[in-house]
């Protein structure tokens, strides 16, 4: 017996093949950039519908040429800033803490981008007493902004493991039985979790969400609000009728639902 718990502690210390890190945010790339763009530049149009119209057109078209710059600037701050925020290991610390550390981040670098435009647009730089209210009011809108950019962005965001040579703490709930074996699924049944491995399947008492944060360690992502499915396991991706089926070696059929369906497609693995 006690043999056997020796043999089951070891397995759990060593590092399975592809063994990958918690997850983090998806990688900044030319189509985030311009999704980002995209996003302040509808921002920067709704502030221009409520400003002063009767005013001559070139302080009309400046005003608006100003929102937009602020806009940008902002926005591919804020996505530098919570990029830096995560590798500062605040990622997986909450959504609130995140973008409370991602905009006290991007804020002096906003202020000062504030300050620079309203030098230009002034025609000299802004009297010295201002600078503190200048500073507050950008910190208080990078930190609202990044905490509501974060929400948005984590209740799109679909949990992908990446390369560590850490074991994933789920695997201490294995099961003695299962253990040693490859994970390649967990479906959740009502309050239970139901784990299919290359040793067979067995139920224990946790919330998918809690295992997902958890699965540090092996390659793979959630496909359905009920399914979070191992790289290795997929046998064969099927699409029809608008959805996708992603079959398992163990012969499972999980279901790819359209929450998480376009990041799996940008991922390659349907």
């Amino acid at each position: 017996m006690q043999q056997g718990l020796r043999e089951a502690a070891q397995e759990l210390r060593e590092s399975p093949p592809g063994a990958v890190h918690a997850s983090r945010p998806t990688p900044i790339n030319g189509r985030l950039v311009l999704r980002v763009l995209a996003v302040g530049a509808g921002v920067a149009t709704f502030l221009s519908l409520f400003g002063p119209f009767d005013q001559p057109l070139e302080k009309v078209a400046a005003r608006i040429g100003q929102y937009f710059a602020y806009a940008w600037i902002g926005s591919l701050l804020g996505l530098a800033s919570v990029r830096l925020a995560a590798r500062l290991g605040f990622w997986n610390r909450g959504v609130i803490l995140l973008g409370l550390v991602a905009g006290l981040i991007m804020a002096p670098a906003m202020a000062l981008t504030v300050w620079l435009g309203a030098t230009v647009t002034g025609g000299g730089p802004p009297p010295a007493a201002a600078l503190p209210n200048v500073l507050w009011d950008t910190l208080l809108i990078c930190v609202g902004a990044s905490i509501l950019a974060v929400l948005i962005g984590r209740g799109r965001h679909v949990a992908v493991t990446a390369p560590s040579d850490a074991p994933p703490k789920f695997l201490e709930r294995l099961p003695l039985k299962l253990r040693g074996g490859e994970l390649w699924a967990i479906e959740a049944e009502d309050h239970y979790l139901r784990l299919h491995t290359s040793k067979g399947q067995d139920l224990i008492l946790l919330r998918l969400s809690d295992a997902i944060d958890e699965l540090a360690g092996i390659e793979g992502a959630q496909a359905h609000r009920s399914w979070w499915v191992a790289r290795d396991a997929i046998v064969e991706a099927r699409r029809g009728d608008g959805r996708a089926t992603l079959t398992l070696k163990d012969g499972s059929e999980v279901p790819v639902s359209r929450t998480y369906a376009r990041e799996l497609r940008a991922r390659g693995w349907i």
